[in-house]
């Protein structure tokens, strides 16, 4: 029985499309701080003043990260059914059409392969504007084509994780992909070829209890706030307060949970730096 279906509509190859960034001539930050928009976009969403790192999305990030902003979009034609008929305050189809007409995505990630300085990679980004980038039977099986494409064109592998955790919609079905992921990626490194990972704000539940914390290098961009649940469910289970910066980047860095913080700048120069190793390793 399959979860989910192909669309009818299926465009392959892409450039910059829709922005997932701030709409309006203005963007406040959390810390307050006031950001002209197209400034803003010119500086990679990174706040000038404060360095603050906005939350964005694929597009954004394809368009970062690859060469010219070129690339092509693998397996877009994917979603999710309602195996569970399942109904909160209102039906699952009737939540998934809403979210796909507010972002204009199929689902919470897309599959890319392009070029980083020369170097071709095969990317999976989630996005936490679709039902909080939740991990759902499309986006495990997108994960595990995006996998298999990299394994049969020996191209390295890399996730940016964006989620609030397992799509509560989907049950069990939505935990299952964790191990489905996990086994591909034992594939992957069974051919011999990289996998990494960026841990962006936020990056939570199922997903970092799995596939992204089991990278070959993972990274993460400055004070995201990754973990499994909530600081709130936290405390209140132990009955201590939590330690200062707890479930930031930083925090994790120092208990050497993740290998390094990259800023968004950089992020570039430094993928260019791994894939160079691995192709002389």
């Amino acid at each position: 029985m399959a979860w989910f279906r192909r669309s009818k509509k299926n465009i392959i190859t892409t450039t910059e499309e829709k922005k997932d960034s701030p709409v309006g001539l203005w963007y406040k930050t959390p810390t307050g701080k006031i950001i002209d928009t197209e400034e803003l976009q010119n500086n990679l969403y990174v706040s000038p003043e404060d360095d603050f790192h906005v939350r964005i999305g694929s597009n954004e990030y394809f368009s970062i990260l690859f060469d010219d902003k070129k690339y092509k979009e693998l397996d877009n034609n994917i979603e999710s059914l309602d195996p569970l008929k399942f109904i909160d305050t209102k039906p699952y189809p009737t939540r998934i059409k809403d979210a796909q007409k507010k972002t204009g995505l199929k689902d919470a990630i897309r599959n890319a392969v392009g070029k980083i300085e020369g170097k071709e990679i095969v990317v999976s980004c989630m996005d936490f504007s679709f039902i909080g980038g939740s991990l759902g039977s499309a986006m495990g099986e997108k994960i595990t084509r995006a996998i298999d494409f990299a394994i049969k064109n020996k191209i390295p592998f890399m996730m940016i994780c964006q989620s609030g955790g397992a799509r509560m919609m989907e049950a069990a079905l939505s935990l299952m992909q964790m191990a489905k992921v996990q086994a591909k990626l034992v594939q992957l490194s069974d051919n011999k070829l990289p996998y990494i990972t960026l841990l962006t704000d936020p990056t939570f539940g199922g997903v970092t209890a799995s596939f992204a914390m089991t990278a070959d290098i993972i990274m993460a961009e400055p004070k995201a706030l990754i973990g499994f649940a909530g600081p709130r469910v936290i405390k209140e289970t132990i009955g201590k307060d939590l330690p200062e910066g707890f479930q930031t980047s930083e925090f994790l860095l120092e208990k050497g949970f993740i290998d390094f913080i990259v800023h968004r700048k950089e992020l570039r120069t430094k993928l260019s730096l791994i894939l160079s190793y691995f192709q002389n390793v």
